[in-house]
């Protein structure tokens, strides 16, 4: 059991095969988006490709629409935080702080 696109079970009927599902609720469907964005992330370190990439940022998309993100705030808070602290661009590893 595992959380699929909204059209998959519509592809599984168009290929002469009956798809069993049911509706997530919003607890499960939260807690189905997290496994699903680590299952993603999985598939993309396995295959760092355009359509894994895209399977990743879908999963994710939705998991900042279900706790009732709006993209557009997450970007601003993005590059408030970038412009503070940076991105990750450059690789910096921090062993430790003394």
């Amino acid at each position: 059991m595992k959380l699929v696109r909204d059209k998959i079970p519509q592809i599984i009927i168009e290929d002469g095969r009956t798809p069993i599902y049911h509706v997530a609720g919003v607890a499960e469907h939260k807690r189905e988006l997290f496994n699903k964005v680590v299952e993603e992330l999985e598939e993309f370190r396995a295959d760092p490709s355009l359509v894994e990439a895209a399977d990743l940022v879908e999963a994710v998309f939705s998991l900042i629409e279900i706790h009732k993100l709006k993209m557009a705030s997450v970007a601003k808070a993005g590059l408030a935080k970038a412009q503070t602290a940076g991105g990750f661009g450059r690789g910096i590893i921090l062993e430790r702080v003394e």
